[in-house]
Parts: C-alpha cells; sequence; structure tokens
C-alpha cells in the first residue's frame, strides 16, 4: 500500500470522467427527447433551474457516495486505487463532501491543486490535505 502519485490519479479520473459525462448524456437526452430541444431551451424557468440542479447533482454524488459507501469510484477500482482517511481508518461523508468541493477549488487553480502531488512528499493533493484523505494503491496480489 503507498500513496498514489498523479499518473494513476489520472488514469482514474478519465475513467469516472466518461462515466459522468455518460450518466449527463442520459440526463440530457430525458430531458430533452420528451419535449423537444426547443421547448427545452425556451421551456419554463422552473423546469430549467431543475435540469440545471440535476446537472450539478450527478458528478456530486456519483463521486461522494462512491467513496463514502466503497472507498472508491468505478475508475479507481480499475488502477486498484482507494479512498482512506489520512489515519487509514473509513472516510465519512462529511469529509468526501469537503474532498468534491475542494477538488473543484484544485481543479480551478488550473488544476495546481493536482500538481502539487508531484512535489509533496507523501504525494498528496490539496483536497487530500483540506479533507484528511488520501488515495492509495493496492498492488495485485500474487496467486
Amino acid at each position: 500500500m503507498q500513496n498514489v502519485g498523479l499518473m494513476r490519479r489520472i488514469g482514474a479520473m478519465l475513467y469516472d470522467g466518461f462515466l459522468v459525462l455518460a450518466c449527463l448524456a442520459v440526463l440530457a437526452m430525458l430531458a430533452t427527447v420528451p419535449l423537444g430541444f426547443e421547448r427545452v431551451q425556451t421551456g419554463s424557468p422552473i423546469y430549467l433551474a431543475g435540469y440545471n440542479v440535476l446537472r450539478m447533482l450527478i458528478p456530486f454524488l456519483f463521486f461522494t457516495l462512491y467513496w463514502w459507501k466503497a472507498g472508491m469510484t468505478l475508475g479507481m477500482q480499475s488502477w486498484r486505487l482507494k479512498l482512506e482517511a489520512i489515519d487509514g481508518g473509513d472516510v465519512t461523508y462529511a469529509a468526501v463532501t469537503l474532498r468534491f468541493f475542494a477538488a473543484l477549488l484544485s481543479w480551478a487553480a488550473v488544476g495546481i491543486g493536482f500538481f502539487w502531488s508531484i512535489w509533496d512528499k507523501q504525494h498528496l493533493t490539496w483536497h487530500d490535505h483540506i479533507s484528511k484523505t488520501r488515495i492509495v494503491y493496492y498492488p495485485k496480489e500474487d496467486s
């Protein structure tokens, strides 16, 4: 078990990014097909507000629920990565929620929060430090 470097994180993020995009595409299809694209664009403000809330809620729930319940997203599972508390325990929902928003901050700073792991001795990102969590790599066991 070891803390994860930037390249493995990017690999898992790519997998998860495609999964989130697929979920958002299904939402867009469900929102537009029954009414037609033009009616959605000029639709009621309540409908548009609900649609926009769902577009933000899907990535939030995808990451926080997977991190909280399984300790890993599907992309992390493919790369044999797991999220845990810095002290080695399980993470709380409050910690994964904080981690999600701190990761947005890491991206908003042109990705510097992620690149920080290159220089950090423990390979921790800004959102790892803020949420007191870390991602660890579990190598394949020889059978």
